[in-house]
């Protein structure tokens, strides 16, 4: 008995080891690319998020106001803006298993007026066109000052190409989603991303609508040239942009995003249209499938903020990068950084 409880001292004492030492990797490689990133000096600031294996690692650097050196923490709320389209796309999957709508559906039979100009040669806009950016309509609403102009625009817009056939991505399309959304569930779209997706999953720092507190902690961004850049303000559904959320929420979206049993999260992530060899579109997730590796990422780029929240279902992992930074390139460098923290992780 006494060598039996010896052995079990000893594994347990192992195991902690272990343990111990994966979790300092974690950290190693978070900071090591965190670092690298922020030499770049048009970077300020950067939170890392990495879920894997049902732990959560979360690290801040940098500063959130040029010379204050007011580091980042769990409480700073970040804009998901177009992060924000993976809410949509869940709540789409959500409605087609409800049998709210159908992914075939003329996406005209939900709007008030006929709207001839919604198609090409005859051919409807779908449903499934509208969450795969292959309807056709513009990047960006016509008219977005409000939800009377955002129809009176869609009269305006020209289909050129055949619904489903060519990808052009449409910051238009998910707006008319969450409309969709919000009148088939008869509830404003905003009740729905909470009644869906947040309380479910405790996601309490999770909101479109701040108050004053909320606001303090918000963050204000930059551009390239160090000036500060504006808030998002929304004036229509939010189907596209407009959630602000932690790095303690992400986790929490991470852990829905790699639940297996749900049967909207599978649906969300079914593959809808194929854009290329190894790439797909899912219900607004970009998808990657070759050799090992499947994923499901989403980049979300705003006036002074910008990020990347990738999900590694085969690894068990997520990964979420934030920075309170904005330019051209920002995207393509926070995707490099992303591609080279997961690589360090699976080494």
């Amino acid at each position: 008995m006494k060598y039996l409880i010896t052995i079990l001292f000893f594994t347990l004492l192992a195991c902690k080891s272990v343990h111990q030492t994966n979790k300092q990797s974690v950290e190693n490689a978070i900071t090591n690319n965190a670092v690298q990133l922020l030499a770049d000096k048009r970077f300020h600031s950067v939170s890392v998020v990495v879920y894997k294996d049902g732990e959560a690692t979360i690290k801040h650097f940098g500063e959130l106001t040029i010379g204050e050196g007011n580091k980042p923490n769990d409480s700073t709320l970040y804009e998901l803006a177009s992060v924000t389209k993976t809410f949509t796309g869940y709540i789409a999957a959500k409605a087609v298993l409800d049998k709210k709508i159908n992914l075939d559906d003329d996406i005209r039979i939900y709007l008030n007026e006929p709207y001839p100009n919604l198609e090409f040669k005859g051919e409807p806009i779908k449903i499934r066109h509208l969450i795969t950016h292959t309807s056709g309509f513009p990047n960006f609403p016509i008219k977005s000052e409000n939800k009377t102009a955002f129809f009176e625009g869609l009269k305006l817009i020209k289909i050129e190409t055949k619904p489903g056939e060519t990808y052009f991505y449409s910051n238009t399309a998910p707006e008319l989603t969450a409309y969709i959304l919000e009148k088939v569930y008869q509830k404003p779209y905003e009740e729905l991303v909470i009644e869906f997706i947040l309380e479910p999953n405790k996601m309490n720092q999770t909101k479109f609508t701040l108050n004053e507190n909320d606001r303090t902690r918000l963050v204000k961004g930059y551009n390239d040239k160090n000036q500060l850049m504006p808030n998002f303000n929304r004036t229509l559904w939010g189907g596209i942009s407009g959630l602000h959320s932690t790095t303690t929420d992400l986790v929490k979206y991470m852990k829905l995003q790699l639940d297996k049993s749900n049967p909207i999260v599978n649906e969300s992530h079914k593959k809808l249209y194929k854009e290329g060899s190894d790439f797909w579109e899912g219900y607004h997730w970009y998808i990657i499938e070759n050799d090992n590796k499947l994923i499901y990422r989403h980049h979300g780029g705003i006036y002074g903020m910008q990020n990347w929240f990738v999900i590694y279902p085969k690894q068990n992992m997520g990964i979420s990068i934030l920075t309170n930074t904005s330019f051209n390139e920002t995207g393509e460098i926070l995707e490099k950084v992303v591609d080279q923290l997961y690589d360090d992780l699976n080494k």
